[in-house]
């Protein structure tokens, strides 16, 4: 298949000095190789296996927990503990932001959370299963039946435009994105992040901002059980950034989906229902925001994240 050749021929191994920036693409081959296994054609398959929704207006009961996780480095001649014994509750359909200063550990956790690394000890649980007592194999098949992932780097494949970006979680599991209930997903995630007519487009033919929205289109087109976003507007304007928050915030808010993002900006953290302040590997303070639909203004959380000295 074209889409096998071209993603072997693209570098993926994140660099030592650099260990986040390819995650996506590292994801998107691992997921590819793991799910076209044992796949039969697609002319055998039907639209019935098209991922199942996650969707839905039901915010009662957790489906994310950390349970004293701890995160031991090797540095040099030294160790280095990124997390410090962390525990958390996510209930579905709830926004929860994780804030903190570089180096607080907080991307650390959230690479822990999507079962993207193992913890030195402690558990994670996501939607039923100890994601940290799986085999790489089961935490593939997790992250791809469960997660999806937005990153600071957008992470597209220059080769396929639009469509085909947003349409990879389809042909990772063997469905023809073009037809049937997966076409009309992809429809829809496109005018959520208002991408209707640049379907045809690469990557090198979009702003950062509309390159950002294809990220976020394709990590929601198989309705994830939880989206989990790393400094999504990281490498955007203010004005972009803010649109991609509103974005989140609208799929959550409308469509019930459940998300944990990573922020060092108090402007979007505030978009969330509640923040977890994380500092030198633990979690500091929770601040409950709860559910605005107006008014997302970030000064009262300014206002005590100032009380905590930060």
């Amino acid at each position: 298949m074209a889409l096998r050749r071209l993603l072997r021929l693209i570098e993926l191994e994140p660099r030592p000095e650099e260990p986040r920036t390819d995650w996506g693409l590292k994801l998107a081959l691992d997921d590819y190789t793991a799910g076209m296994a044992n796949q039969p054609p697609v002319s055998q398959q039907s639209d019935s296996r098209s991922p199942a929704p996650a969707y839905g207006l039901v915010r009662d009961g957790v489906i994310l927990e950390a349970r004293n996780l701890t995160k031991r480095y090797r540095l040099g001649t030294r160790d280095v503990d990124a997390l410090r014994g962390v525990s958390l509750q996510v209930r579905r359909g709830e926004f929860v932001a994780l804030m903190g200063p570089s180096g607080s550990g907080k991307s650390t956790l959230l690479q822990l959370l999507g079962g993207l690394d193992r913890p030195t000890s402690g558990e994670v649980v996501l939607d039923g299963e100890v994601v940290s007592h799986l085999s790489d194999a089961g935490a593939t098949r997790l992250r791809r039946e469960k997660t999806g992932f937005v990153f600071q780097f957008f992470n597209l494949i220059p080769l396929l435009d639009v469509y085909e970006n947003v349409a990879l979680p389809y042909t990772i599991a063997g469905v023809d994105p073009r037809h049937g209930d997966a076409a009309a997903r992809i429809r829809e995630v496109l005018e959520l992040v208002d991408l209707q007519g640049r379907e045809r487009n690469r990557p090198d033919q979009l702003s950062a901002g509309e390159q950002q929205r294809v990220a976020l289109a394709r990590a929601l087109v198989a309705k994830p059980a939880i989206l989990l976003a790393d400094e999504p507007t990281g490498n955007l304007d203010y004005a972009t950034g803010g649109e991609i928050l509103d974005e989140l915030w609208h799929s959550c808010d409308a469509f019930g989906q459940t998300i944990v993002l990573v922020t060092h900006d108090a402007r979007a953290a505030a978009h969330a229902d509640r923040v977890l302040v994380v500092g030198d590997g633990k979690i500091r303070d929770e601040i409950d925001l709860g559910r605005r639909s107006a008014n997302r203004d970030a000064g009262p959380l300014i206002a005590r994240l100032a009380q905590l000295g930060l």
